[in-house]
């Protein structure tokens, strides 16, 4: 036997590159099982979704950030070997008369091969969608091409995530099963053709591939996307959660769009996040540039990435003790030099109070302000200490949540007639 043959399949036997494919797999297949059952478990624990312990966050996000990398790396040493299965012979069956039992052994084979794809490539587009929480670790990259940061996407990546996970331990389960019964019923050498070494096998008729085995693990995967449908796992009603909507204020100027954002560093990334719900009641003098300006918030109606939940509880917005947020101030034209955190020139200041959980802080924020034939168009941005109001009072450093936090608005408003 050649060096090449003892390293590339042949009709009779796997060679070195397919068995290091396989127990690569293997070992790292065994090793996420019980680590995502356990990180699963404290993540949704009570301290983990409400925010309020620090300790059991730090726990989850370790173990996720752990959970995620060894799933990325399984996705591109899975991709390599169908690749390299798709450029090697394979191995003729043992038993080529056992037609159905043959046909069984490769839809497995090929179930599996799918789900080491499919599982930790839905994971890693929930993970795109949802900025923040457990980052993947470096060499890989947080995000992938063409997946937005989307509740919905990440809502429905993640009902497939689970639902090719059971394809998996299915297929697992019964690809174990048929290496023990070969290796304990059969006694023949299926199983010793994975191991180290060269069993001795008998010359084979060649292996011919047909469309019958790829035909039922279609039929199997499709069969798994029609449960997921017919068990509501893609619809989104309800995924996002909402809060109550504000009354509408009266103002002299009418907001006719615009987003209230917010950023914050989770274990060193920045995620962003904002407020569906809030309303404005602007009054300004186009002559003289001052006005004043009054913005409720529901904090309820706050996303933030992966960590909405922690963000809406008790150790953050802690939203049922404090449904809204307020910032009053008054508008003035801004002194030469100040300027907005991009170094744009702000034209104009809103100097006032931003009352969050309670907490009532001194705020100036730098706007750039147009307005022209009845309508404004204004954005500004300004950085707080997320301290100064006693959110994440349990995250004493910035390991986990970072002390700045930028919020930035950006608005159209027509005057009201």
């Amino acid at each position: 036997m050649t060096d090449a043959t003892l390293w590339t399949n042949t009709n009779e036997r796997y060679g070195a590159v397919e068995k290091l494919f396989h127990w690569t797999l293997a070992v790292a297949i065994i090793t996420m099982i019980p680590l995502g059952i356990v990180a699963n478990r404290i993540a949704h624990s009570e301290g983990v979704l409400t925010g309020a312990d620090a300790g059991a966050v730090a726990q989850a996000a370790f173990l996720f950030s752990i959970h995620k990398t060894l799933g990325v790396l399984i996705f591109i040493v899975a991709l390599a070997r169908v690749l390299w299965s798709l450029a090697t012979p394979r191995p003729a069956p043992l038993h080529p008369d056992r037609r159905v039992e043959t046909w069984l052994a490769k839809t497995v084979h090929l179930l599996l091969y799918g789900s080491l794809i499919l599982v930790p490539l839905t994971g890693w587009i929930t993970h795109s969608a949802a900025s923040g929480f457990a980052p993947i670790w470096w060499p890989f990259g947080q995000d992938l091409p063409l997946v937005p940061e989307s509740p919905r996407v990440e809502h429905v990546a993640a009902s497939l995530h689970i639902l090719f996970e059971r394809v998996l331990a299915v297929a697992l389960v019964l690809h174990v099963a048929g290496a023990l019964k070969h290796r304990f019923v059969d006694r023949d050498a299926t199983l010793q053709r994975m191991t180290p070494g060269q069993p001795a096998v008998p010359p084979l008729p060649p292996h011919r591939r047909s469309w019958a085995a790829p035909a039922a693990a279609l039929a199997v995967w499709a069969l798994a996307l029609g449960a997921g449908a017919a068990l509501g796992l893609y619809r989104t009603e309800g995924a996002v959660a909402s809060a109550p909507a504000l009354e509408t204020v009266a103002s002299d100027w009418t907001v006719t769009e615009g987003t209230l954002a917010l950023t914050v560093t989770n274990f060193g990334n920045e995620v962003e996040g904002s407020f569906g719900d809030w309303q404005a009641a602007i009054a300004y003098d186009e002559g003289t540039g001052t006005g004043d300006v009054t913005v409720t918030i529901a904090t309820g109606s706050v996303t933030l990435g992966g960590v909405t939940d922690q963000a809406r509880g008790p150790d953050f917005f802690d939203v049922p003790g404090f449904p809204t947020a307020t910032f009053a101030a008054g508008i003035a034209p801004a002194a030469a030099g100040e300027a907005l955190p991009d170094g744009t020139p702000a034209t104009h200041v809103a100097d006032g109070t931003l009352t969050l959980r309670g907490a009532e802080v001194p705020v100036a924020l730098p706007v750039l302000l147009e307005v022209s034939d009845g309508t404004a168009r204004m954005r500004g941005a300004v950085t707080v200490d997320r301290r100064d109001f006693a959110i994440g009072a349990g995250y004493e450093d910035e390991a986990t949540v970072g002390f700045p936090v930028v919020i930035a608005v950006e608005l159209t408003a027509e005057r009201t007639e």
